[in-house]
């Protein structure tokens, strides 16, 4: 879904559960944590914007309504959703401390797993990469996702493995120049991150697929399907769980449509980023 088709149709949303309140409009902000202002904010027109996860979850929760519907996921109100704070997961160090994402993986087992990273791909990730952000958000420590990363690693060298995973080429394009979120990583830990991703998608292939698809043309909030019964939409510091087969249905056919659009396909990856190293090792030279 669009950008802006998305935050037109959690406005519409937003309005009707302001009409059905017993109140104005300040108490209605003060009932979700927020201020008269803001609220007007979010119902702007000329305000392209979302409120943070915190808001919708307060919202979805206080109003009962579904956050698929407030999200324009579903035409149905009814709360078929649950909704879990990141920071609750820990790594992986033995099956009783295992973490929720770990164990949705485990139980897709057999089945194709697709990821739209926020990034890049946690099993690509290096330690300088994972470090970075640690720095930028709350969540698990640095010791945790390394532990994590390792995991993850480990899963998808199983040959019963099957995972897609899709993004935009510019995100590794700013890896290489060192634009954006990238500015703070210096040069020998780009050119390590890209290096890394260009060893892993050889070594890993065919069992884990990265696909590269032109943001200017495709738009996706970071979500995973793990198979038929589960996905989960990240928003934040937050994640959305879906059993919904209908949603989980509709997450799939946008994540196939990422793919028909990718511009570069799983096996010219490699390729593709040495070029990019490459050329950012003569831009500095």
């Amino acid at each position: 879904m669009d950008k802006r088709a998305l935050e037109q149709i959690f406005r519409e949303r937003l309005l009707t559960l302001i009409q059905r309140f017993e109140g104005n409009h300040a108490e209605f902000a003060r009932g979700i944590g927020i201020d008269r202002s803001a609220l007007s904010q979010l119902l702007s027109a000329r305000i392209v914007r979302l409120p943070r996860a915190e808001t919708l979850r307060a919202i979805a929760e206080i109003h009962q309504v579904s956050l698929d519907w407030l999200l324009g996921l579903s035409q149905s109100e009814t709360l078929a959703t649950e909704i879990e704070n990141t920071t609750a997961i820990e790594g992986i160090a033995d099956e009783e401390n295992d973490s929720r994402l770990a164990r949705w993986h485990k139980e897709a087992a057999g089945y194709k797993i697709r990821y739209v990273p926020a990034t890049i791909p946690d099993v690509l990730r290096t330690p300088a990469t994972i470090a970075m952000y640690s720095g930028m958000r709350p969540g698990p420590s640095i010791a945790e996702q390394l532990k994590e990363s390792i995991n993850r690693l480990n899963y998808n060298r199983m040959p019963e493995t099957d995972m897609e995973a899709c993004m935009p080429f510019q995100r590794l394009e700013a890896l290489a120049q060192g634009t954006g979120m990238w500015a703070d990583l210096t040069e020998f830990d780009r050119e390590e991150q890209l290096l890394r991703i260009e060893t892993l998608a050889q070594e890993l292939y065919p069992t884990f697929r990265l696909f590269l698809f032109d943001q200017r043309m495709a738009y996706s909030a970071p979500y995973t399907v793990f198979g038929p019964k589960r996905a989960a939409i990240y928003i934040g510091d937050m994640y959305v769980v879906i059993n919904s087969t209908e949603h989980i249905r509709a997450l799939t056919r946008h994540f196939d449509d990422l793919i028909r659009r990718a511009a570069i396909n799983p096996h010219d990856i490699a390729t593709y980023v040495a070029g990019l190293r490459n050329a950012a090792t003569k831009t500095t030279a």
